[in-house]
């Protein structure tokens, strides 16, 4: 489950920003993890969970945004929405596919007190 390490790693990032900009509680935190990102979601948000008691995070609302995935297809030249990697394409169902979005796991922003 590499969703705890990548808890771990926002836990990280939050607190590393709440000694350098000196707020001491973190009100709301704003993940994406895109639909290619290879992330669960429901995996990650439980580690967060795990990891909140004690640190900056706990107690602060958590939403993750999931955007669907994107590709540029080279067959039909159109951006069209996939749901993972190796997907045809919706309009002309071909498999030559560049992602171009929902690729991102990262922090939006945070409310802080």
């Amino acid at each position: 489950m590499h969703e705890a390490s990548l808890a771990g790693g926002v836990l990280q990032l939050v607190e590393s920003t709440a000694a350098r900009d000196g707020f001491s509680r973190l009100l709301s935190l704003r993940i994406e993890a895109g639909q290619l990102a290879g992330v669960d979601v429901r995996a990650l948000r439980f580690a967060l969970d795990c990891l909140a008691p004690g640190t900056v995070l706990e107690g602060a609302q958590i939403d993750i945004e999931e955007p669907p995935g994107q590709a540029w297809c080279l067959g039909c030249a159109q951006t069209v929405e996939i749901a993972q990697r190796g997907d045809a394409c919706p309009l002309c169902g071909g498999y030559q596919l560049q992602p171009t979005g929902g690729m991102a796991l990262r922090v939006l922003d945070m409310q802080v007190e």
